[in-house]
């Protein structure tokens, strides 16, 4: 095991590597619930994701350990479960095996590009700022759909949304919110899973204490108690529409998960090396080619087992933090999914208000990378503006992505600045020009 992960070039033990995985399994253990809440509403089975989401888990994380042994495990990302159903299904109209589908191609995509290292000359292309930006408008997102789900923010005929009034769905939700913050802010290990578990166990005296009314809107945990275990449901695999997907008019979903896959595993895994140290004698991260080749396997596999695309986890900081540098940490991280593919039954009892404080803190982390947006460049902040708040605003990732390139390049070439976009930028431009005129 020394000799596989290379622990003592490294400077690290197998007791610490296990302590990292563990560490960082506990940071990203809210996706098991967080993504079935999620792609549940754009009519899939619950337990069915949950299943899928361990799988993608467990053999992406596994595999960028064994194979591009790198301490970052790899999930269903967030802000992709949400196109997924927000946009893709409730806004576009596309059924959901046509969504997964997507995912797929995107996938096969994604590693063709990862495999010949077009990838690398593709990001080149485009600009730092908009990276930023597209990252914070995708936690702004989350954000809102967390605060939704919890019935926070409602909406209103004479101010678009509004907040609602105080009741015990919403104070049970506000407790949750403090209590997680609060561990986050402790530093505590598994702060949103302990949250999670919480907000669940205290919204168990909804409609039972303080009477009936609010539970008619609110999947109120326990109610159908079926015991903790069940077998796996595995009704999702091998259930995308792999041909329906390759229609025109699935196009601008593939290259919205194509893009915006790319844009966060990229960010993430150069975001995380050089935060870790992970770097090769060059100064490069450590194994990019590969663990960019993982990345785009877990998106394939996601398409195949029925779930959103799986994308390199921010959230393994905290295991780098507690000292993980090799691949064993993510090995470690991907078998501790395993046991949850028999506790669909005890997660599936979770309320969407005990998820919801996950979703808005989630959305917290997804922000940081709007302090390295120059705000007092105009013709850069401006882009990265539009980008990160048409993504909140008109409910659509894709949108704010098109929107804030179309921008930068507009306002670049109408200032003078011709040699900032790049042929690349304008292939990319031409294809965002494309996704509008499909979408009218």
């Amino acid at each position: 095991m020394n000799a596989f992960f290379d622990l003592k070039k490294n400077g690290t033990t197998v007791q610490t590597e296990i302590i990292a995985g563990i560490t960082s399994f506990l940071a990203t253990a809210y996706i098991i619930v967080v993504n079935p809440a999620i792609l549940s509403q754009a009519g899939m089975p619950f337990a069915g994701v949950l299943t899928a989401t361990v799988l993608v888990c467990f053999f992406s994380s596994t595999m960028m350990g064994l194979f591009a042994n790198n301490p970052i495990l790899i999930a269903p990302g967030m802000g992709l479960n949400a196109f997924f159903t927000f946009s893709a299904v409730l806004g576009m109209g596309v059924t959901w095996q046509v969504a997964l589908g997507a995912v797929f191609w995107s996938g096969i995509i994604f590693l063709l590009l990862s495999v010949f290292n077009i990838r690398t000359h593709i990001v080149k292309a485009i600009p730092r700022p908009l990276r930023f930006a597209i990252a914070a408008g995708i936690g702004l997102f989350i954000t809102l759909i967390g605060f939704s789900n919890a019935g926070f923010i409602i909406h209103n005929p004479a101010t678009i949304i509004g907040v609602s009034p105080l009741n015990p769905t919403l104070l049970t939700f506000l407790a949750g919110l403090l209590l997680t913050s609060v561990l986050l802010v402790r530093d505590v290990k598994g702060a949103i899973l302990l949250g999670i578990i919480f907000t669940t166990l205290a919204a168990y005296p909804i409609g039972r204490w303080w009477g009936g009314e609010v539970v008619n809107n609110l999947p109120v945990p326990l109610v159908n108690w079926q015991g903790a275990f069940a077998a796996p449901d595995f009704s999702l695999l091998l259930e995308l529409d792999f041909v329906n997907s390759l229609q025109w008019s699935v196009v601008p979903v593939v290259f919205a998960f194509l893009f915006t896959d790319m844009f966060d595993s990229i960010s993430t895994l150069v975001g995380l090396s050089e935060a870790a140290g992970l770097l090769d004698e060059k100064g490069e991260p450590k194994n990019i080619k590969r663990s960019l080749v993982v990345d785009a396997v877990a998106t394939t596999i996601s398409g195949l087992a029925g779930s959103s695309p799986g994308s390199a986890y921010i959230e393994s900081a905290v295991g780098i933090k507690e000292g993980g540098r090799t691949g064993l940490t993510a090995v470690v991280g991907g078998l501790l999914f395993l046991p949850f593919l028999f506790l669909a039954p005890l997660l599936s009892v979770v309320p969407a208000i005990a998820t919801a404080p996950a979703l808005v803190l989630v959305g917290v982390f997804m922000l940081q990378p709007v302090i390295r947006i120059n705000w007092l460049r105009l013709d850069e902040a401006i882009p990265a503006f539009l980008a990160m708040v048409l993504i909140p605003f008109t409910y659509s990732i894709t949108q704010g992505i098109i929107w804030g390139f179309l921008s930068w390049t507009a306002i670049k070439l109408a200032t003078g600045k011709k040699e900032e976009v790049s042929p690349a930028l304008l292939i990319i431009d031409a294809f965002c020009v494309l996704a509008l005129v499909q979408g009218e």
